[in-house]
């Protein structure tokens, strides 16, 4: 075989390779899921690299950076491919970040922040929530929310749980104890003790159907196969709740709520009682302005909040979600369109997509 004839063959099977696209694109994207070598030059590299395009038939791809090594290769000094990438960098330093904001008494400011960071206060801010999907603020607040409900699970009394949760006042924390606990700390403490949840169990054409709502809206719309295990999980999420069924006008919010399940399209402007994260109202709100009928990626919908990089949390709020089809979760597919995870059923959710769609 001649060289000529060997080349071709080599360059044929490099161009074959789709990490060669990423190559060629220059992509950043694919930093870290391999890396190639340039025989010619005896340096191997990230597929960002800057560098000069290199022949096709000269390169080869390569698992890691300590296998391109073994290979006989060095590191390229334009790209430094044996170096922590800067995305690596920055997830590591919000990473230390965020255990300084959990173990501090009380939120520390930006300013404190970006200093620890090395960084200033415009660049943190940017790279915190690009990496975590929310400010250093709303963080903050997130844990501080966290630790609140973890204080008053360990049965402390509200005013201690309010100081040992990081509020510097009680007047701070109430101002914003409906988003944070649903209802009164107190209530919340006692298992939603003196709080009325009202409930009512249908059957739609996707099997059991459960309503229930609080004073604020509507909390919590299920779908399942057994009626019993939906009571149970709502008895679950609030055992000390005064849970009342059998409410003949409240019925007939449930007969709305079916015909929302059989005409998906059409939309129920009713009030939602949301309980969430910061981060995860953001995505509930982001999904309730996709278009019945319509489908958007995790992806698009971290996007479109303005965390690009954070698809895995936005499907975790998706997996968050207690209230089904009126926050629709289910136009949520993965970004080469097929079927992901639902809460209740990815068949329910092809059924779903199937009636928006008119099939």
């Amino acid at each position: 075989m001649n060289m000529t004839t060997r080349s071709e063959m080599l360059a044929a099977q490099t161009v074959s390779d789709p990490r060669w696209a990423a190559v060629v694109a220059r992509d950043a994207a694919a930093d870290g899921t391999f890396f190639y070598s340039v025989k010619t030059t005896g340096v191997y590299c990230k597929p960002s690299c800057a560098a000069r395009a290199a022949r096709a038939e000269n390169v080869a791809f390569h698992a890691s950076a300590a296998e391109a090594e073994r290979a006989g290769f060095r590191p390229c000094k334009r790209c430094k491919p044996d170096q922590p990438s800067r995305a690596q960098q920055h997830a590591e330093v919000v990473a230390r970040l965020c255990r300084y904001i959990e173990e501090a008494e009380t939120p520390p400011t930006l300013d404190e922040l970006a200093a620890r960071a090395g960084m200033s206060v415009f660049h943190l801010h940017r790279v915190f929530k690009d990496v975590t999907g929310v400010t250093p603020r709303a963080y903050a607040a997130a844990h501080r929310a966290k630790r609140m409900k973890n204080e008053l699970d360990r049965d402390a009394s509200v005013t201690d749980a309010i100081f040992g949760a990081g509020y510097n006042s009680s007047s701070r924390f109430y101002e914003n104890a409906g988003d944070v606990l649903g209802m009164t700390p107190t209530a919340y403490r006692a298992g939603g003790a003196n709080t009325e949840i009202r409930f009512a169990i249908g059957e739609c054409s996707l099997g059991s159907i459960l309503v229930a709502c609080s004073e604020r809206g509507i909390c919590a719309i299920s779908l399942g196969d057994d009626p019993d295990v939906l009571a149970r999980d709502l008895q679950d999420r609030f055992p000390q709740a005064r849970l009342i069924g059998d409410d003949p006008q409240f019925a007939a919010l449930v007969a709305r709520v079916v015909g929302l399940v059989e005409a998906p399209g059409v939309g129920l402007d009713l009030p939602l009682d949301v309980r969430g994260t910061a981060f995860q109202r953001r995505v509930w709100e982001a999904l309730r302005e996709i278009p019945a009928g319509s489908t958007a990626s995790y992806a698009q919908i971290a996007e479109k909040i303005g965390a690009p990089k954070s698809v895995r949390a936005v499907a975790q709020a998706c997996g968050a979600n207690r209230i089904a089809i009126a926050i629709p979760c289910h136009r949520v597919v993965r970004q080469d369109g097929h079927l992901s995870g639902y809460r209740w059923g990815v068949q329910r959710k092809r059924e779903l997509l199937a009636r928006e769609a008119g099939r």
